[in-house]
């Protein structure tokens, strides 16, 4: 099961982050439910909203999916969505697919 804090940080900073830090599994199971937390956390971002992906512990076709329909939604809305803590084999997922050069990363 994907467990979402979502840390907003835009109180201490008009250009603060929006945090989201995910575990467990991206999987068909829980993309829907992951898709609307990161709906509305586009709704309290300012500028920036960070997923840490560090306890991510699986990800497949469908978190891809969900991932590419959230950036596509901060763009329209002005903000960036940036990925942080990648494991290897997310990692890995990301360079086969070629959408690492779509997703900035912070590190």
């Amino acid at each position: 099961m994907t467990v979402i804090d979502t840390a907003s940080l835009a109180g201490v900073s008009a250009s603060a982050p929006t945090l989201v830090h995910l575990s467990g599994d991206i999987d068909i199971f829980t993309t829907a439910r992951l898709r609307q937390r990161l709906i509305d956390a586009l709704g309290d971002s300012t500028g920036l909203l960070v997923l840490d992906l560090s306890q991510v512990t699986f990800c497949g076709a469908g978190g891809l999916g969900v991932l590419v329909g959230v950036q596509s939604r901060a763009r329209a809305q002005g903000i960036t969505l940036a990925l942080t803590g990648v494991p290897p084999r997310v990692t890995r997922l990301l360079l086969i697919t070629g959408l690492d050069r779509h997703f900035p990363s912070t590190g």
